[in-house]
C-alpha cells in the first residue's frame, strides 16, 4: 500500500521568543514491511536543522532558532510503501535489550487495576502471544475509542478509570498490561490510514509493541483492535508517548504558546 503522510504543526507564541530549541521525531525509517519513498520536513522561518538518532534509535532531526520569534509552522510530507505482516516487526533499527522495556515510567506505572484487567481476560492457557492478543481485544471492546487530542500527563492508571481512550492511552494502557504479564513492551508513535482518508487527526496515532521470544517484537493496536498492519506507518518507539512525542524541546522567553496540529494520511495506490 501507498500512504501519502501531511502532517502540520504550528506554534503561535503571545510573546516573542529569544531561541527556540526542538526535537523532531517525525521521520519513518526504512524495515522490512515499511519502505520511506520520499519524505521531507520544512520550516517557515530560518532554521538551521541536523540529523540524528536519540538513545532509542529513533531518526531525529533536531531544530535550532535564533529570534525574535513569534510562531514557528512545521510541514511533514512524504510517501511510504507498507506491507503486511501480521504485527510482527522485521528489520527495524534497534539499539536497546527489550528487557528495558520492562522499564515502567510515570505514565506507565505499574497498577493493580490494570494488571488485575490483564489477569482475568488473559489465561495461562492462551500462551503469551495468545494472551497479549486477548489484552489488545479486551481493551477495545472495554473503552470508547476517542480520535481526538489526548489530555496532556494522563497516565495509563487515570485513563483506565474512565470510558472513553485516545489511541496514546490505549496503548499506554496496553503496555502497563503486557509488562504485568511478563512481556516487554513499548509505545509506537506514527501515523493511521481510517476508513475515512480525508480524515484530520489533532494528532499522530499510536500504539504498542511487545517481545515474544522466538517472534520478536509485535505490534498491538487496541484503538483499532488489530495489529498494526499496512495501514500503519511506524515513526518512534520509546518506553512510554512523551519518549516517542514527535515535538520536544524549550523555548527561551516569555508567554504562553499556542498549538494547533493537522495530520491527513491518505492512500496514493488506489
Amino acid at each position: 500500500m501507498r500512504l501519502s503522510v501531511d502532517h502540520r504543526t504550528i506554534y503561535r507564541f503571545t510573546e516573542p521568543q529569544s531561541r527556540l530549541v526542538q526535537m523532531l521525531r517525525m521521520t519513518p525509517q526504512n524495515t522490512h514491511d515499511q519502505t520511506v519513498a520520499q519524505w521531507r520536513i520544512d520550516i517557515d522561518c530560518d532554521a538551521r536543522l541536523r540529523q540524528g538518532r536519540d538513545g532509542f534509535g529513533n531518526a531525529i532531526t533536531m531544530l535550532y532558532i535564533d529570534g525574535p520569534i513569534d510562531g514557528i509552522e512545521i510541514d511533514v510530507t512524504g510517501e511510504v510503501l507498507t506491507s503486511h505482516s501480521d504485527g510482527v516487526v522485521h528489520g527495524a533499527y534497534e539499539v536497546l535489550p527489550p528487557a528495558l522495556f520492562l522499564r515502567p515510567t510515570e505514565t506507565t506505572a505499574q497498577d493493580k487495576a490494570i494488571a488485575d484487567f490483564a489477569a482475568r481476560v488473559a489465561t495461562p492457557a492462551q500462551g503469551r502471544i495468545g494472551a497479549l492478543h486477548r489484552v489488545n481485544e479486551a481493551l477495545h471492546e472495554r473503552f470508547a475509542a476517542n480520535p481526538g487530542r489526548p489530555e496532556p500527563n494522563l497516565g495509563a492508571a487515570a485513563a483506565f478509570r474512565l470510558d472513553s481512550a485516545t489511541s496514546r492511552d490505549f496503548a499506554q494502557m496496553f503496555i502497563v498490561a503486557a509488562r504485568s504479564l511478563g512481556a516487554p513492551a513499548r509505545y509506537v508513535s506514527g501515523y493511521l490510514l481510517t476508513e475515512r482518508e480525508d480524515d484530520h487527526r489533532p494528532t499522530p496515532h499510536g500504539w504498542a509493541e511487545a517481545h515474544v521470544d522466538g517472534l520478536g517484537w509485535i505490534g498491538f493496536d487496541p484503538f483499532t483492535g488489530d495489529c498494526p498492519e499496512e495501514h500503519h506507518v511506524r515513526v518512534a518507539v520509546a518506553l512510554d508517548a512523551a519518549g516517542a512525542a514527535p515535538v520536544a524541546g524549550s523555548r527561551l522567553g516569555e508567554g504562553g504558546e499556542r498549538l494547533e496540529v493537522d495530520v491527513v494520511v491518505s492512500r496514493d495506490d488506489q
